[in-house]
């Protein structure tokens, strides 16, 4: 008897088809976020980042072209097992040899690459805004701003993102979630709170009055507690996303779990919002005391979402896609290392025996129900694990770090 059968007659003795796991698994998606893999520069400037971003370290083989970052993409994506999606920015638009465009003027055609590279791989692809890094952001402020001019051309970039996701579902035959955030805020205590915050809701409104096909762009609206810069208010906080996605059809909610404060957590966000919303969406990163996107791992919090999102009957209402850059190790182990992480904990909620641990709480068993959730953390997940890599054809995480430390010495080192 291999290891995986022994594995699969334990997890049979407690209620779980590990099989079945594992089917359901590769049947869900999650979107790859292309930013890790340049650092978060973009292709249409070449100045700092600004509004409240950093990325930190300096390790080698940075890609700078669009080439190298879809060569590096393809590589991170040839480590990860299951269904994948890909993640934009409107800053990866590709322009042709001396042609500029600026953001409130793109157009589908600047992402006509992005597509080839994407239906190549049979993947859909999400899209998200760029609010930052610009010299349009006048005072840290796009679509809050008190200037006329300056909220008219952030909302003509939203406008063009919203027919450029169109472009994305349709070319791809997979829905484009696009998501807008801005970390549009004050460094210290504002004058007026209120304010901003209503130029900002009618600045949303009037992106989303763009004509667009519902069933086939699913906007979303994500908050932020601060940024560098914009310690003391931001204009997108917790309470107005949720509420504005709450009060304007069609507009989902997205968490991301480095967005709040350090003892809010987004597991326990996920049900709540489930009651009400149909679809969310999620950014899923690792904030270590604050929203630092550091790489995802598997610890408590990221099993926990997962947990939440299976025993919820989430999997085809949640939108999962990865956030986190880091600048100061390996960026394709970085790519690699988060997506197996997310895949790692999906695959221990699906082989978790929820009913008959939600039976024994609404039984009020809570000693068995504390002593099982107990012995199935130290289930052979890891056997499941292993053979679910080679179903994927992609390889285990013994040799995981041979693979990346190839591709650095014939490819990146050479940058």
């Amino acid at each position: 008897m291999t290891r995986f059968e022994s594995a699969r007659e334990i997890y049979a003795s407690c209620g779980v088809d590990v099989e079945e796991a594992m089917r359901k698994l590769t049947q869900t998606p999650v979107s790859l976020h292309c930013w890790q893999g340049d650092d978060v520069t973009g292709f249409d400037h070449d100045g700092p980042l600004t509004g409240g971003i950093q990325t930190t370290g300096n390790y080698p083989g940075k890609a700078r072209t669009p080439e190298q970052l879809m060569a590096d993409m393809d590589k991170a994506m040839s480590l990860m097992p299951g269904k994948k999606k890909l993640n934009l920015h409107a800053s990866y638009a590709i322009f042709a040899p001396g042609e500029f465009v600026d953001r409130d003027r793109l157009e589908p055609g600047h992402f006509a690459k992005w597509v080839e590279f994407a239906k190549a791989r049979n993947m859909g692809i999400d899209f998200n805004p760029t609010f930052f890094s610009h010299p349009r952001v006048k005072d840290g402020l796009t679509l809050s701003s008190p200037d006329p001019e300056t909220r008219k051309f952030w909302i003509d970039h939203g406008r063009a993102c919203i027919r450029i996701s169109e472009y994305f579902a349709r070319e791809t035959g997979v829905p484009c979630v696009m998501n807008i955030w801005t970390g549009d805020g004050y460094k210290d205590v504002p004058a007026d709170r209120m304010g901003p915050r209503m130029r900002y809701k009618e600045s949303i409104e009037q992106i989303l009055e763009e004509p667009f096909d519902r069933s086939l762009v699913k906007p979303c609206i994500e908050s932020k507690v601060f940024g560098i810069g914009v310690e003391a208010y931001t204009a997108g906080s917790a309470e107005f996303t949720l509420t504005f996605a709450a009060t304007h059809e069609g507009c989902l909610p997205l968490m991301d779990n480095g967005h709040y404060h350090p003892t809010e957590l987004v597991s326990d966000k996920i049900p709540a919002l489930l009651c009400f919303f149909p679809e969310i969406a999620l950014h899923i990163t690792r904030g270590i005391r604050w929203d630092s996107d550091h790489v995802l791992l598997l610890d408590d919090e990221t099993r926990e979402m997962a947990k939440e999102i299976v025993r919820c009957g989430g999997l085809d209402r949640v939108y999962m896609a990865l956030d986190y850059f880091d600048a100061g190790i390996n960026r394709v182990s970085a790519w690699a290392v988060g997506f197996r992480s997310w895949q790692k904990a999906l695959l221990a909620a699906l082989c978790t025996p929820h009913d008959a641990l939600r039976t024994l709480q609404e039984e009020a068993g809570f000693t068995e129900l504390m002593a099982r959730q107990e012995m199935i953390k130290l289930l052979p997940l890891g056997d499941i694990w292993n053979e679910y890599c080679t179903r994927e054809g992609v390889v285990s995480d013994m040799d995981f770090y041979g693979e990346i430390k190839r591709y650095e010495d014939e490819v990146l080192k050479s940058r």
